[in-house]
């Protein structure tokens, strides 16, 4: 893939897995092409920064995702590549150029809302597992509990009662379940935070990669993306979890199934008018 423009080289040698080089002077801006661009038609188009743009990388498939002829959050038509914020440059996973409040445009603001995010997408994805698979178990055959619906389970475990599964009782209170999950999980963060001394501390990859699934630099800077994509379907996922409950008294497997078995009968507009069956 031709590379784009641009007047330096990524200067964050952990985004594609290995060092890249930064180049010691800006070039000045090429004259611009004959050929007709499509305008945003959100807005009249803004001037190009004079930031040093990013250079598109030369693996076709990271070049969907990384440098400036990434994707982006709208479409060709709707919105100009010259309209995304400067500072968004493409250079970390899951950069779509969409930051219409200016949150990040402080380089601390960015690093931090960038790890708040990450954090986020995957406490996210493992609630959302825990919240679909042991209700799932239980109602395709598996014993797990009572009835194995999340906000039950909790409510189980306050009454100090005990969780089940496949029929057997685990010897767990909401205490032991607390201090496990603050030791265990607060434990891994706290060491990949403060002490892996040469490794990317949002990706590190190394101890947390026991599979060596991201050996390859191009491989890993790929599965950075799917995480952070993943990692925010889950967080919209976890809000319509707490908003269906609240609405329909029921879990999400629950409600899946009923809307499967009929759509028409059991859906958004039937909830809300009170229909559903």
């Amino acid at each position: 893939m031709a590379a784009l423009a641009g007047s330096s080289l990524l200067t964050r040698p952990e985004i594609f897995g290995q060092a890249v080089a930064s180049s010691s002077a800006s070039s000045a801006s090429s004259p611009s092409s004959a050929t007709p661009r499509i305008v945003s038609l959100l807005g009249k188009k803004k001037p190009k920064s004079s930031k040093a743009a990013s250079k598109a990388p030369a693996n076709e498939e990271l070049a969907k995702w990384y440098g400036p002829a990434r994707r982006i959050y709208l479409p060709e038509g709707l919105l100009d590549r010259s309209e995304v914020p400067a500072y968004l440059t493409g250079e970390v996973p899951g950069d779509y150029g969409f930051d219409p409040f200016g949150l990040s445009k402080k380089p601390a603001d960015f690093d931090k809302y960038q790890a708040y995010e990450l954090i986020h997408a995957r406490w996210a994805m493992l609630g959302a597992a825990g919240f679909i698979l042991p209700e799932a178990f239980n109602k395709y055959g598996a014993a797990c509990g009572p009835e194995a619906v999340w906000f039950k389970t909790g409510a189980l475990l306050l009454d100090g009662g005990s969780i089940e599964y496949f029929g057997a009782t685990v010897p767990i209170n909401l205490a032991v379940a607390v201090i496990a999950e603050v030791v265990l999980v607060g434990g891994a963060e706290y060491y990949r935070a403060s002490n892996l001394q040469g490794f990317d501390r949002l990706h590190p990859g190394g101890p947390f990669d026991p599979l060596g699934l991201a050996k390859d630099p191009d491989q890993f800077a790929l599965l950075k993306v799917k995480e952070i994509k993943n990692g925010r379907l889950a967080m919209f996922s976890m809000l319509g979890f707490f908003l269906q409950a609240y609405v329909t008294g029921q879990g999400p497997v629950e409600n899946l199934a009923a809307h499967l078995s009929d759509p028409f009968a059991n859906n958004l507009l039937t909830v809300l008018s009170g229909s559903a069956e």
